[in-house]
């Protein structure tokens, strides 16, 4: 086979055409290749051809792999899509440059007007919706359109009794369950439920070892199944020999991954418990969780190892089973299996994401306790969480309340996201995380100061924010009092920027002000800072938010002290009762224009007043901010006690 026989499969136009069309403008050709990762994760042969020439003959997987790395027509362009579970094996077979998106889901939006377009009857649409939407977990779900799909389909089916539906949809399996058990309401009674489900799950997992997604009519009717009446099978078709092959395939891979799963505790219990030996064997010896590991991510065997977890799960699968009077046997023994595996994970990698998500499919507090042991902290530095993993997390947490430091570094994490791990992360002593804006964290503040646990947090904005300077916190609480410390990543400021804000205020008074409106103002510092109108504006509100804290000291270190600034510390010396010392460390100029409004205004502080900085000593023609570091300009130091003025 060619390049321009292959291509010939998804067009009409003809070889002669295609072939004149590469040949004449490759430069205007977009290749457009739909799942890749149904086909790359085929393991490469050892004598894979290097392919230059459209019209030299190959096996298809050699020619597509030539087309991915820019070998075969290297001037056109390329867009792929795949499960971003694969994403890292597909990266390795694309030439550059490459510009990546990633489809993450539904917003909550998405999600409303999916329903609404679902369900067409806006009555039904609002009552259905308004459920779902008290049901965190599932409403965060629903944001994988997939599951969105199907949980729409069961509550339409159910709208008699949705209540009780959505009290059973908790885990990724536990929606499989429901909807396979929704469309077994119709299924054809020629044959029995337990016999085709059972021999579905043969096909899958013949598919799973095999790595196909496709299956020709022949393999299906070997074992048992009427492809035409299945309802869990869809009819495609491939282009062999110039002429159309029935093919048929499952309505999505993951449902290949759960009927395989569904397969294994079908079977009697020797073959069974055989299975499932094979099957938790591979994945501990054949380094699939091994992180980072693109065969890791595009291999079926964790997500099978997950459905497994979840039908294991009574509560999840239970209207499944009754349905098929089935009784999962040694399910004791089964789920032991599952724990050790999943010891063997975690000793091995640490908190593996792909172990917490198991143990959330399992619901099995017990389990949890047992396969976390007494794990004191967790690391999850660099992985990237959904918000449905956040709900695992959360979940995991909570069975194992002894763990108290908490690495989500580089996690993607957003405010939506810290609102379902809130109530876990009040029970950490340490934990680090990273956000795109520092302002996400700002409601966790405000919870934070009712914790009791809560000794050491950092936050660092992410190093892809489009934020300039970056901006990290660092909070510490002893003794009742919280330090909170601010600092800018700039490192050559040429405005008059705040670099960095420490303060001390009680923990019990910190969530008294709105920390995400402070750190939404702090990070617009260096817009307005050339405005000196909207700057004196800009540093009142923001030195105002420090009132409501109770705030007993204050440290800020200024590129340099102007009007606005000075105005700002008058005001917050005058006003703050509560405050004992104000320190401002100036890195640039103490400018004339900031001093003299001091000397002139901040008569009678409450507090301590100590200003440090470097001034000019020249008595005319003075610096200006840009020349700070003439040596002209001295190091001094200024202080201001209540009641009395010392310059």
């Amino acid at each position: 086979m060619s390049l321009f026989e292959l291509l010939s499969w998804s067009c009409s136009l003809t070889l002669d055409q295609i072939s004149q069309i590469l040949e004449l403008t490759p430069e205007k050709v977009l290749i457009l290749i739909d799942g890749i990762d149904e086909y790359v994760s085929h393991p490469p042969s050892h004598s894979m051809l290097v392919l230059t020439n459209p019209s030299d003959r190959a096996r298809p997987m050699d020619i597509l792999r030539s087309v991915l790395k820019g070998i075969l027509l290297p001037e056109s362009f390329m867009l792929v899509t795949t499960r971003s579970l694969a994403a890292d094996a597909v990266m390795n077979l694309l030439k550059g440059p490459q510009r990546f998106t990633e489809i993450v889901g539904f917003s909550e939006r998405g999600v409303q007007e999916y329903f609404q377009k679902f369900f067409q009857d806006e009555q039904l649409f609002r009552k259905t919706y308004e459920r779902v939407k008290i049901n965190e977990s599932l409403l965060t779900a629903c944001s994988v359109p997939l599951l969105c799909w199907m949980v729409c389909f069961c509550l339409k089916k159910h709208f008699t009794d949705d209540d009780h539906v959505m009290r059973k949809l908790k885990t990724n399996t536990s929606i499989y369950v429901h909807f396979v058990s929704t469309l077994l309401e119709h299924h054809d009674q020629s044959q029995s439920v337990l016999t085709m489900l059972r021999s579905l799950g043969q096909r899958a997992e013949e598919g799973v070892k095999k790595r196909e997604g496709l299956f020709v009519e022949k393999s299906v009717t070997a074992t048992g199944l009427d492809p035409a009446t299945n309802v869990f099978l869809y009819k495609d078709s491939l282009k062999r020999n110039n002429r159309q092959v029935p093919v048929f395939k499952f309505m999505h891979l993951s449902f290949q991954e759960f009927f395989t799963a569904l397969y294994y505790v079908l079977l009697d219990k020797k073959e069974s418990w055989g299975k499932v030996t094979d099957l938790l064997t591979s994945l501990k010896m054949k380094g699939i969780i091994n992180r980072p590991s693109p065969e890791r991510r595009s291999n079926p065997i964790p997500s099978v190892v997950m459905f497994l977890c979840g039908l294991l799960n009574e509560k999840a699968s239970s209207s499944l089973f009754e349905m098929i009077k089935w009784t999962v046997p040694q399910i004791i023994k089964l789920k032991t299996n599952l724990q050790e595996s999943l010891l063997t994970v975690i000793r091995h990698n640490g908190c593996e994401l792909f172990a917490l998500r198991c143990l959330y499919e399992l619901q099995d507090e017990n389990v949890v306790r047992r396969a976390l042991g007494d794990w004191v902290s967790m690391n999850l530095y660099n992985v990237s969480l959904r918000s449905t993993d956040c709900w695992v997390l959360l979940y995991c947490l909570e069975c194992c309340p002894h763990v108290r430091y908490l690495n989500l570094m580089y996690c993607d994490l957003t405010a939506e996201k810290l609102k379902i791990l809130q109530p876990a992360l009040c029970m950490c002593e340490n934990m680090r995380l990273s956000v795109k804006h520092l302002s996400e964290v700002g409601d966790l503040i405000q919870i934070l100061g009712k914790s009791k646990f809560l000794k050491k947090m950092r936050v660092q904005e992410s190093e892809n924010s489009a934020e300039s300077p970056r901006w990290s916190l660092d909070l510490s609480v002893t003794h009742g009092d919280v330090l909170l410390s601010l600092s800018s990543s700039e490192k050559n400021p040429s405005f008059p920027a705040v670099l960095n804000i420490t303060l001390t205020c009680p923990q019990s008074e910190i969530s008294s002000t709105d920390w995400s409106l402070f750190l939404q103002r702090l990070s617009k510092t260096e817009k307005v800072a050339e405005d000196s109108s909207a700057l004196d504006e800009h540093v009142s509100l923001l030195l105002s938010s420090f009132h409501s804290v109770g705030l007993k000291t204050l440290n800020l270190k200024l590129v340099s002290l102007n009007k606005s600034w000075a105005s700002g510390i008058i005001f917050l010396a005058q006003t703050c009762t509560s405050l004992q010392q104000l320190s401002v460390s100036v890195t640039g100029l103490l400018l004339e224009e900031g001093l003299m409004f001091l000397k002139k205004s901040l008569t009678e502080p409450h507090c301590t007043v100590i200003i440090e900085g470097r001034k000019c000593s020249k008595l005319t023609d003075q610096c200006k901010e840009q020349d700070w570091s003439h040596i002209c300009n001295e190091k001094v130091e200024i202080h201001l006690k209540p009641k009395a003025n010392h310059l």
